[in-house]
């Protein structure tokens, strides 16, 4: 039976994963290139060989798509297609928080792992992107089930080799062959740090966690290689190993890029982090596994990273879990006006958010004030404003769990973890249910390509492309029902009567005399996008 903290936790994990999963279309990049996979799958498409608007898309493994298509196709008739999918990232998300709980019940004590939790949803680089369909949230979930068995694996042998074993798979059928690397790298490296790792245990749990391993690690591939070994060279190369192998002038660049990008992304757990190693005693203590593991999979997942000449944001969701782990001690040992600092800190910042937010929601839904209002709708043109009871009612909601906070939170060494995390999660709250209407307005594409279909002749053969995006021949096929015909691949190159080309307000290169621009669109309030539709002239 859960205890009554646990269950407080868990609702503040609900409250802030759940405003953000629906309510609005598939975002560009990422979420619209991952959701035009998953529509292809309900379509009927292969998932050996995913698809997107008609080609082969083999830039991930199936796995985030194929339980995103499950949901999608249960929860549809009560919610749309992409915001049934969605779902599916809350989903995995659950699965990350659960198993980060139990590594650090297993490294720090039973009444740990609520701490671990909030730590990791405290920090700013986790919040909009685990709540996005994207593949990396699964593989997040596949790290955590790793981080989980390796703690676990010195104690007892076969749940914990099944762990790190599964999270190796499941990190490679979500995201490809970089995260299970990084776990087999961390694997080995282990009983070099710390005794516990270094017992006929834990070489038990190893044999365990490559046969828990190989069905993720083989079946797939296998398929594919056997559907078409010219896809396979192309998924393995294209899409894993040529950032890594590939003389690039941006090798070596990237672990200086997520320097920089820790500082905001993972505070505060990354200063957390710091002080507890800096209270561990240097001779022993750091071969002791609650600082060895976060500490050694950080410093791998790191290198990793670091070693590729492709460097994102988004990529660097990995790290935030071995800090959140490293962390867990600090709370206990800061003193007691850091303690109050940083409660006070979260107060006044997170109260001051939330006004301003409500501030900005009535200038944006009411009119008042009307300065910015004009701003607000000006930078975000076509945008219906009005009050909606749904929204507001929620928000009101969440300010008044705030509210609540402040009163009835006491004094003890994990109040202003508490704070920190109950603040961002009425932040979020907030941003989701008031500005999401707002926000989807510019970061969808439906709006133009439901335009750009009224506009077609009544009567055509096909549609070409020339530079259309990913994401936007994603959308262009869920939005409009249209698959076009690149002509930057020679193998779907066709003699098409219509031509759309995407390019920059100013790219207006007319792809020739033979050719007549019969529309151009762009998103509300996109300033870099143009989409611009051609008819072929009859001779």
């Amino acid at each position: 039976m859960m205890s009554r903290r646990t269950w407080l936790v868990t609702l503040l994990c609900a409250a802030w994963l759940l405003p953000g999963l629906v309510g609005h279309d598939p975002w560009k990049p990422d979420e619209a290139h991952t959701f035009g996979v998953v529509y292809e799958l309900l379509r009927g498409g292969s998932w050996v060989v995913p698809a997107l608007a008609g080609e082969p898309f083999l830039d991930k493994p199936p796995l985030l798509h194929l339980t995103a298509a499950a949901f999608a196709r249960v929860l549809s008739p009560a919610l749309p297609l992409h915001d049934a999918a969605r779902l599916a990232a809350g989903a995995w998300m659950a699965l990350v928080f659960a198993f980060t709980a139990a590594a650090s019940r297993e490294l720090h004590g039973t009444d740990h792992g609520a701490l671990a939790v909030l730590l990791l949803l405290g920090c700013f680089g986790l919040v909009v992107r685990s709540h996005q369909l994207i593949t990396d949230v699964a593989m997040l979930a596949g790290f955590a089930m790793a981080y989980y068995g390796f703690a676990l694996a010195p104690r007892r042998a076969l749940p914990g080799g099944y762990w790190f074993g599964t999270g190796a798979g499941v990190g490679f059928l979500a995201n490809g062959p970089v995260a299970p690397l990084a776990i087999a790298a961390l694997a080995a490296l282990l009983p070099l740090l710390g005794r516990s790792w270094r017992s006929a245990n834990y070489a038990r749990a190893a044999a365990l966690a490559a046969a828990a391993a190989a069905p993720w690690l083989l079946v797939w591939p296998l398929m594919l290689r056997s559907h078409s070994p010219e896809l396979f060279g192309q998924w393995l190369w294209e899409a894993n190993f040529k950032d890594y192998l590939a003389a690039t002038a941006g090798f070596g660049e990237s672990a200086f890029y997520y320097l920089k990008l820790l500082p905001w992304y993972g505070f505060p757990a990354w200063l957390l982090a710091l002080w507890a190693l800096w209270r561990t005693p240097r001779r022993d203590g750091w071969s002791e596994p609650r600082v060895a593991l976060p500490l050694a999979g950080f410093l791998v997942t790191f290198a990793a990273l670091g070693a590729s000449a492709d460097a994102r944001e988004l990529y660097a969701l990995p790290l935030l879990l071995p800090l959140a782990l490293l962390a867990v001690p600090a709370p206990a040992t800061l003193r007691r006006g850091a303690s109050n600092a940083w409660y006070w800190f979260s107060v006044m910042t997170w109260t001051f958010f939330i006004i301003v937010f409500w501030v900005y929601w009535s200038g944006l839904e009411l009119g008042v004030p009307e300065r910015l209002h004009r701003h607000l709708h000006a930078i975000r043109p076509g945008y219906e404003y009005g009050f909606r009871w749904l929204p507001f009612t929620v928000g009101v909601l969440y300010t008044a769990t705030w509210c609540a906070v402040l009163v009835l939170l006491r004094k003890s060494v994990e109040r202003p973890v508490i704070a920190w995390a109950a603040g961002i999660t009425v932040m979020w709250g907030l941003l989701a249910v008031l500005f999401v209407g707002w926000a989807d307005n510019v970061k969808s594409y439906r709006a133009v390509f439901v335009e750009m279909k009224r506009a077609l002749p009544k009567k055509f053969q096909c549609i070409a492309s020339r530079e259309l995006g990913d994401p936007q021949r994603a959308s262009l096929r869920y939005f409009a029902d249209i698959i076009t015909y690149r002509e930057e691949i020679p193998a779907r190159r066709r003699d098409c009567d219509l031509l759309l080309v995407q390019g920059g307000p100013r790219d207006d290169a007319h792809p020739g005399r033979q050719w007549k621009r019969i529309w151009e669109g762009r998103r509300p309030g996109d300033k870099d996008e143009r989409y611009r539709l051609y008819q072929r002239v009859k001779k």
